[in-house]
């Protein structure tokens, strides 16, 4: 693997670079919004470059109803700054979201019709609360397939691009989404990514450090979350604060700081999602949620015998889903130099070695789309479809 080229310049030249080779070659241009650091510093280039140019660019946040109140008074404060030159998509609208901290309710949907009483909070006078606006949404369909879709509707048939604010700086996975080479990058550029033939991801901080964007915010005194200030001042560093839904599978660690951040808004996320109370508890004395380090059996089981015993003490649906992924996993390695089974115990966190205590770490962190074994999410409209053959070949495989 190569190391890395140096581009002669600051990354806040190259940034701005990129925003105006963006703005020049797109007639559609929107700002994927969350209100956190780094799509805030991209926001406040982007808006201020538009605005010397005289354009106009939609700003898209999608609101998954579990949000600090500092959040959505930033988002409020920054929608206002830039009046002049966004196209506002406040959207608040029932999506499927990842619940990671029960295996009885191991999604839950924001905005839930029929649940208008049990909300964190109440969509404001800005969100975009009517489906019909999107032609492609679906009641309750997938977050990761609303942005793309999203982004084509947008777009209106003309070549758009979505400005994201993510860095390689910030973990493994999202190096690999802008700098993985087996991605469709537009024009050759590494820091874009083809998402479907007329919509091109833009990522123009992808090389900043934490550092740099704290250093953006405290030269040029513009606005960011403060919450930010709260973090800090609950004991977190520059690289542990991050801003999104609580209840997901990275994101669960932070469950605490509702308590000890927003104690009002607390009641009402532990209320809103089964599990949520359990799993900041578990975080706030242990660092870790639900096995995501460390991992033990109980005397007198095997990992094959612990994983089966978790299993069957899931509920029906979660229980099928589970022995569905594992099925496949046996399968694959049973094809593949381990016809005698898998073996019963290995390395948890090294993927290339099989074993059944990789698939308790993945059971017992409540990994329910087993990421951890090297499966992807499936697309909500697929779904179904993939239960019945899986039950078709289950029974055919006869290996759980």
């Amino acid at each position: 693997m190569g190391g890395k080229i140096g581009l002669g310049k600051n990354v806040l030249d190259a940034s701005r670079e990129r925003i105006t080779w963006t703005l020049d070659n797109f007639p559609r241009v929107y700002v994927s919004f969350s209100g956190g650091k780094d799509s805030s510093v991209m926001l406040h280039m982007t808006a201020t470059i538009a605005r010397e140019r005289g354009r106009k660019i939609g700003v898209l946040f999608v609101d998954l109803e579990a949000q600090y109140k500092l959040t959505i008074d930033h988002i409020r404060e920054m929608y206002a700054l830039y009046a002049d030159v966004i196209e506002p998509y406040w959207v608040a609208v029932p999506l499927n979201l990842r619940n990671a901290v029960s295996a009885y309710e191991p999604q839950w949907c924001c905005w839930e019709d029929g649940r208008d009483a049990d909300w964190v909070r109440q969509p404001g006078d800005l969100a975009i609360t009517d489906r019909g606006m999107f032609p492609f949404y679906r009641y309750r369909m997938e977050f990761e397939e609303f942005v793309p879709a999203f982004g084509d509707w947008y777009g209106g048939g003309k070549m758009c691009a979505c400005l994201v604010g993510i860095r390689t700086d910030e973990s493994l996975n999202r190096w690999r989404t802008i700098a993985g080479g087996k991605k469709a990058s537009f024009g050759g550029r590494q820091w874009t990514t083809m998402v479907s033939p007329t919509l091109v991801n833009i990522y123009p901080v992808y090389d900043w450090k934490t550092a740099d964007i704290w250093t953006f915010h405290g030269k040029t005194g513009l606005c960011y979350n403060r919450l930010y200030d709260r973090m800090h001042q609950a004991g977190l560093t520059i690289h542990q604060m991050r801003i999104c839904q609580p209840y997901g599978d990275d994101q669960r660690r932070g469950l605490w700081l509702f308590h000890v951040i927003e104690p009002e808004t607390w009641a009402r996320v532990v209320a809103r999602v089964n599990g949520a109370n359990q799993g900041a508890l578990y975080v706030q004395e242990t660092g870790n949620v639900m096995g995501n380090i460390k991992i033990s059996k109980p005397a007198g089981h095997t990992w094959q015998s612990f994983a089966m015993l978790l299993i069957e003490s899931m509920p029906p649906t979660t229980r099928e889903h589970y022995k569905d992924k594992i099925a496949v996993f046996l399968r694959w390695y049973e094809l593949r130099g381990y016809p005698n089974g898998i073996p019963d115990a290995g390395p948890m966190n090294d993927k290339s070695k099989p074993s059944w205590t990789r698939i308790c770490k993945a059971l017992l962190r409540n990994d329910y789309w087993c990421k951890g074994l090297s499966f992807s999410q499936h697309k909500s409209a697929a779904y179904e479809k993939y239960r019945k053959l899986m039950k078709r070949r289950r029974a055919q495989w006869k290996l759980i």
